[in-house]
């Protein structure tokens, strides 16, 4: 399958200096930006929940893909390059390869973040954190929806 850098060739380049933000959490999304070169920190409540600095990833799709404002902010650690793709529902409406490059991106996020949840509940079992795993679980499943 193509990658998302492929996909994209024709997208828009936004280049980013260092400390600059590419993504506000709690504004507005509806921009897809695919990592072109350099490395950013996705940040949510002053952690810093994440490292990009693979060239083809994928930024800013859950607020694009749920329809809400962004749940992170999104932050140049080096100068960076990303290719930004505007009105992103309408153009993987328009793109069937890149919404199907974008779902499997998802599913083996979901998948790695299962496989690891699952190995830190088996050792974590009867410990105080349990009903932590336990929600974690239950939101992966979908359960509550």
């Amino acid at each position: 399958m193509a990658s998302l850098l492929t996909l994209t060739f024709s997208q828009p380049v936004r280049n980013l200096a260092v400390g600059e933000v590419l993504i506000t959490r709690g504004e507005p999304g509806g921009d897809l930006y695919v990592l072109e070169s350099g490395k950013l920190v996705v940040e949510r409540d002053g952690v810093d929940i994440a490292t990009i600095s693979e060239p083809g990833a994928l930024i800013g799709e859950m607020s694009v893909l749920l329809g809400n404002e962004s749940t992170a902010t999104v932050r140049a650690q080096k100068a960076s390059a990303v290719r930004v793709v505007r009105d992103a529902v309408a153009f993987l409406e328009r793109q069937p390869l890149v919404a199907m490059r974008v779902a499997t991106l998802l599913a083996q996020r979901l998948d790695a973040t299962s496989a690891v949840l699952v190995e830190l509940k088996a050792e974590g079992k009867g410990k105080a954190n349990e009903g932590i795993f336990n929600r974690l679980m239950s939101a992966l499943s979908g359960a509550g929806k």
